[in-house]
């Protein structure tokens, strides 16, 4: 079948704070404020002889003429002169070989990239393993609980983006206070087994664990570690030493990881890598191998090749409980999205059963009644974001959120855990 030639052409209306910003949204930046209205493609035949006209200048170097090799092998004239049928002759085979070049480096530059990627995770897999060794965990004998029906704990870990720094954030403050939240959940949990016993700890890791190195322009500079360290080494530490202590205090641990935005692997070039690579999802991972040999923690952690697996669905006793990162859905200044997309949810878009909703995302605490369900926004250990100060006008408390949940009759109590004592 003879191919055609066609120009496909994309038009934008987006609502922005100025042109740059326009662009990086475009681009799929979606950590700029604002948001793309409306998008529009038309598609048309042209003539092969005009498609260099639509070229810019600064892609015309992709459509440069023949080398010195290229030239050798057309047909000459008795003086040396290159042969042609005709003009068009010429310009279309002059386009089709500098396109061919031009692709050919777009493919290899891709191929870089992803080989690139490919050896930092297995880098840092391998040297976060190579010389550890988990000490022997010893569970504490807890005091005498109350009598009531046992409940079960639920901390939800949420938006720390290891790595990010601000003017009183960093991977230090991070650690400190991830130390604070277990020492306060422990004296909450012991105020709670006062009544009734609290054997089991369920984790809900909502994403943004991890913060990428180009998720959006210039944060280069406001991170004090690269992926590697993150993931391969000051992630496992912390998380280590949580688990560790869970385990001390608790007969068994359930966690349930999902991915946030921030743990893409970066740039432009995002939307290149199979959708289900995210570096919050290996730091899971590198996580449940490190406990692999403990039967008294399980880990649920949504994957599979060619899909994003964004959401999971955690049940204790009667309750259930539906996790996302929240990228899904807008700033939550107003409700009406928030209805439309869990209702649409429960109706059947997502096809296992949940009651309530946990998402993280905004860095601030809040919860909406919606229909029969609550959703609920979890806080971050995050203090002091000159970003969110300037685009969103809002500042938060570093916290992290803690729950409790009856078997039959779902959440009974939650605390908001404040970290700013570090």
């Amino acid at each position: 079948m003879l191919e055609k030639t066609f120009l496909v052409t994309k038009s934008y209306i987006v609502k922005a704070k100025n042109m740059r910003h326009a662009q990086g949204l475009v681009e799929g930046d979606d950590e700029l404020p604002g948001a793309i209205l409306n998008e529009d493609q038309t598609i048309e035949e042209v003539e092969e002889k005009e498609v260099p006209q639509y070229f810019s200048a600064a892609q015309d170097s992709y459509y440069s003429s023949f080398d010195e090799s290229e030239m050798s092998e057309s047909p000459t004239s008795e003086d040396g002169g290159q042969v042609f049928a005709n003009e068009s002759q010429y310009s279309t085979i002059d386009f089709l070989r500098s396109e061919n070049k031009r692709l050919a480096k777009q493919s290899e530059k891709y191929k870089n990239v992803s080989e690139e990627a490919s050896k930092t995770i297995y880098r840092a897999a391998y040297d976060a393993f190579a010389n550890f060794r988990l000490p022997a965990i010893q569970k504490r004998t807890p005091r005498k609980m109350g009598n009531g029906t046992p409940e079960t704990a639920v901390a939800i870990l949420s938006d720390w983006q290891l790595g990010k720094v601000t003017p009183d954030y960093n991977s230090d403050v991070l650690a400190k206070r991830i130390e604070l939240y277990t020492e306060k959940m422990l004296e909450i949990v012991e105020v709670q087994r006062a009544d009734h016993a609290v054997n089991n700890l369920h984790v809900w890791m909502l994403g943004d664990i991890v913060e990428g190195e180009e998720i959006f322009p210039g944060q280069s500079h406001l991170i004090d570690s690269g992926i590697y360290r993150q993931v391969g080494i000051n992630g496992p530490e912390i998380l280590s030493k949580f688990f560790t202590t869970a385990l001390e205090n608790f007969d068994k641990v359930n966690v349930t990881g999902v991915i946030g935005n921030h743990g893409s692997v970066g740039g432009k070039n995002r939307k290149m890598y199979d959708p289900e690579s995210n570096m919050d999802r290996l730091l899971y991972r590198i996580a449940s191998l490190i406990f692999a040999g403990n039967p008294r923690i399980q880990f649920n952690i949504p994957d599979g090749r060619g899909e994003r697996h964004w959401y999971a669905v955690d049940r204790i006793g009667n309750y259930s409980s539906l996790l996302i990162h929240g990228d899904q859905l807008p700033s939550p200044s107003t409700i009406a999205p928030y209805a439309r997309k869990v209702l649409g949810w429960k109706d059947g878009a997502i096809p296992e059963d949940f009651q309530d909703v946990f998402m993280g995302h905004y860095h601030q605490q809040a919860k909406m009644t919606l229909g029969s369900s609550t959703l609920r926004i979890s806080g971050s250990p995050e203090s002091y974001n000159t970003y969110a100060q300037e685009y969103f006008n809002s500042m938060s408390r570093p916290c992290q959120h803690l729950m409790f949940v009856h078997p039959e009759n779902g959440v009974t109590s939650e605390y908001s855990v404040w970290l700013d004592a570090v």
